[in-house]
């Protein structure tokens, strides 16, 4: 079915019919059918014009609106950004960051399993339970310095990984050659002050700050395919984020 800009919702499809809606609207601001500044149909309109439900609707328009392609204004409803400001749809690890910044970045494998995911990690991942996945600490380095302590649950159903090859390359690199298309990602920023064992592989006071990040990453059909609780030195590592006016 489609629409008068020309959407179509595939029911046999197994991508998640909002993230079918999320593709099209994307699509159609990339291509200037939506131009900046345009104004969308509210989402009841836009949900029965597509026969989708209304929650699903909103779910799509949500996710637009957290990447920053659409704005909501009261009294005028939802519109394109006018300025154009996008979020890079593809997310980056600190692997990526730190190579395309010309730092050559070295890995440490602390520990590495493949087992039985705990509730939690199902919870996050929504896999079922008594699902498989890797279970893995590895510390990051750039010129023999270390900068951050990361632990992550992989699904297991994507791609093969071993402790050699998380050593040498990144984790999102790993997983795109897997035919990983990243899409979004949940993420929680915050601080802890470092205990004995992160001060000890960090090379950092005890007590001292440490900046904290919990990510869930999202490829593009809606399946979540890692999550992770880093901690990084606070002297030597931030977040830069662009915020959208809405």
């Amino acid at each position: 079915m489609t629409n008068q800009l020309g959407l179509i919702i595939d029911r046999s499809s197994p991508v998640p019919l909002y993230h079918q809606v999320v593709q099209g609207i994307e699509a159609a601001i990339h291509s200037g059918v939506l131009e900046p500044g345009s104004r969308l149909d509210n989402e009841i309109d836009l949900a029965a014009q597509l026969n989708l439900s209304r929650p699903t609707m909103r779910k799509a328009m949500d996710e637009l609106v957290r990447s920053g392609l659409l704005v909501r204004k009261r009294g005028v409803g939802t519109q394109v950004v006018s300025s154009q400001v996008r979020r890079p749809l593809e997310l980056s690890s600190l692997f990526d960051d730190l190579t395309n910044n010309g730092k050559k970045p070295t890995t440490e494998v602390l520990s590495f399993s493949h087992g039985e995911a705990d509730a939690a990690t199902v919870a996050a991942l929504q896999i079922p339970a008594g699902s498989t996945v890797y279970h893995f600490t590895r510390l990051r380095k750039v010129g023999g310095k270390p900068l951050a302590l990361m632990e992550n649950w992989v699904r297991d159903d994507i791609v093969t990984i071993d402790e050699a090859t998380l050593a040498a390359e990144g984790l999102y690199a790993i997983l795109r050659r897997g035919g990983v298309n990243f899409r979004l990602a949940t993420q929680r920023i915050g601080a802890v002050i470092a205990n004995e064992y992160q001060a000890g592989l960090l090379e950092t006071p005890v007590n001292s700050a440490l900046v904290t990040m919990e990510r869930t990453a999202t490829d593009d059909t809606g399946r979540r395919v890692e999550t992770g609780n880093h901690v990084y030195r606070a002297d030597s590592y931030s977040f830069e984020m662009t915020l959208v006016q809405r």
